[in-house]
């Protein structure tokens, strides 16, 4: 690839990606992470399993938005929204706590992939430096250095804008909080699986039908099938374990329903998607349901 087809940022994004001297911290940060964020319902929270989609990039507007209008203000309105601005801060620092939350428990779900260990500590470092930089500017515009405040609220704004960036990749290039099946659902038309009389009982076993990874399960008379690929983090789900009529995710221990892949534990917050399940002269078909 020329060089002149990359993004300005792209050579930072590359170094941060390959030096290994942040996994040391980057451990650290994890293992206090994980102390706090073990799977349960605060984990589910966070992550976003009651609502059906990632916490984090919502909160992340909150946050984003406030402060960079309060910086917008500065520039706009001078010494008249002053008052308007200082609010706009304070919304910004009461959202950054569950914010952060959120994606300290996105991000370590994630961080098999040291790019995404290494670009996450970064990240966070890069908005903890624009929260205090915008906590300054709050103080001193209180003290009444209003020009200070603006200035401190100016780099604030230049550093949020490098750590959204990096937020940005994580999503974007790292599939942090993507659902992982959604360009690959599944056929709408009946497609041979398996051979009938080769399925075991009571065993997930992983097929491939056209491309798609799916997961079989034979329970006495009945045949439940999903999309193998768990939609969290994109785990092969037939490597789970099997808890009445749900599969556990060995990797994040998500949990779905087998008879029709709805989430009934996260971290995960997308559905996996469900097949209809027939015999035909001994073979196994399927077939996307929705």
């Amino acid at each position: 690839m020329n060089r002149r087809d990359l993004s300005p940022m792209e050579p930072l994004v590359h170094g941060i990606e390959s030096a290994e001297i942040l996994d040391r911290p980057a451990k650290l940060v994890s293992r206090t992470v994980r102390g706090v964020l073990s799977p349960g319902k605060l984990k589910d929270a966070l992550s976003g399993t009651w609502l059906g989609h990632t916490l984090h990039p919502m909160l992340t507007d909150i946050v984003i938005g406030s402060f960079l209008s309060a910086s917008a203000l500065d520039l706009v309105a001078g010494e008249d929204g002053h008052v308007a601005s200082e609010r706009l801060i304070m919304i910004g620092m009461a959202a950054y706590g569950p914010t952060s939350a959120a994606g300290a428990s996105d991000w370590i779900d994630g961080e098999s992939d040291d790019r995404v260990k290494r670009v996450g500590v970064v990240h966070a470092g890069g908005n903890l430096t624009a929260l205090t930089l915008y906590t300054a500017s709050l103080i001193a515009r209180r003290r009444g250095a209003h020009t200070r405040g603006r200035l401190l609220g100016a780099a604030g704004a230049s550093v949020l804008m490098v750590g959204a960036y990096l937020g940005g990749h994580l999503s974007l290039r790292r599939g942090i909080g993507v659902d992982e099946t959604v360009f690959d659902p599944g056929s709408d038309d009946w497609r041979p699986a398996a051979d009938a009389a080769q399925l075991p009982e009571g065993r997930p076993t992983r097929i491939v039908v056209d491309e798609t990874p799916v997961l079989l399960l034979k329970s006495g008379e009945r045949i439940y099938a999903i999309h193998d690929r768990c939609s969290h983090r994109g785990c092969s789900l037939a490597e789970g374990n099997v808890e009445g009529h749900e599969i556990v995710c060995s990797c994040h221990f998500s949990r779905f329903d087998l008879r029709d892949g709805s989430v009934t534990r996260g971290p995960a917050t997308a559905p996996q998607p469900a097949f209809q399940v027939r015999k035909r002269d001994g073979v196994l078909e399927v077939r996307r349901i929705g």
